[in-house]
């Protein structure tokens, strides 16, 4: 059976290293905040000022303060600290986070990654995904295997505005987890009951 949503937060914080600095992005990475290992020391950054972000409040220790960059309410731990935007965006900028975990839209089989903006929406503002994928030292992507209508979201081709280029490690998927490797795709584990074949025929992107 292909992954849920909490399934895949929980393959993606496998993804952490004791020792870490992380950016969870705006979704589905946002809950790997509740899924880090007992015996991993990580602290998590958010780009709206905050390093040392705790799992989501139960409702008795709900903060309307206390918020992460997707203006979801969040915990504090006891080495939380605050600053400017500022000296946020300058922890990314220069090199200080070991890794981001974020969604897309798209992903190209040569790590190209589009996740910021669909042409004719309503668009926000960037956010912090292009120094994001641009800053950090690693970059893992958590995102469904395809769209609403069943079409491959990692393509040879980014069809979206990009948000940065050759920039993406791996990809978490509800049907498992792909590194982009020299000539495409490479399939590193399966879902539970999904095989190999099930991820080759939902993908557009060579896979190696």
């Amino acid at each position: 059976m292909p992954w849920t949503r909490e399934q895949m937060a929980a393959r993606a914080a496998e993804e952490l290293e004791d020792g870490f600095y992380v950016n969870l992005g705006i979704g589905i990475p946002t809950l790997v905040a509740n899924y880090i290992p007992a015996d991993k020391d990580v602290t998590l950054q958010s780009e709206n000022g905050m390093l040392g972000m705790g799992p989501f409040p139960t409702e008795a220790e709900v903060d309307p303060d206390l918020i992460n960059a997707g203006k979801q309410t969040i915990t504090q731990i006891k080495r939380s600290s605050y600053f400017s935007s500022a000296d946020s965006f300058a922890m990314i900028r220069g090199g200080h986070i070991d890794l981001s975990i974020l969604g897309a839209m798209e992903v190209a089989e040569n790590g190209d990654i589009a996740n910021w903006m669909i042409p004719g929406k309503m668009v926000k503002g960037m956010g912090g995904a292009m120094d994001l994928v641009a800053g950090v030292k690693r970059v893992v992507v958590v995102m469904d295997h395809t769209n609403k209508a069943g079409e491959p979201k990692l393509l040879k081709r980014c069809t979206l505005p990009l948000t940065g280029t050759g920039v993406v490690d791996r990809i978490v998927t509800n049907l498992g987890v792909l590194d982009v490797v020299e000539g495409g795709l490479k399939i590193v584990e399966c879902a539970p009951e999904v095989r190999e074949a099930d991820i080759r025929a939902a993908t557009e992107a060579a896979i190696v």
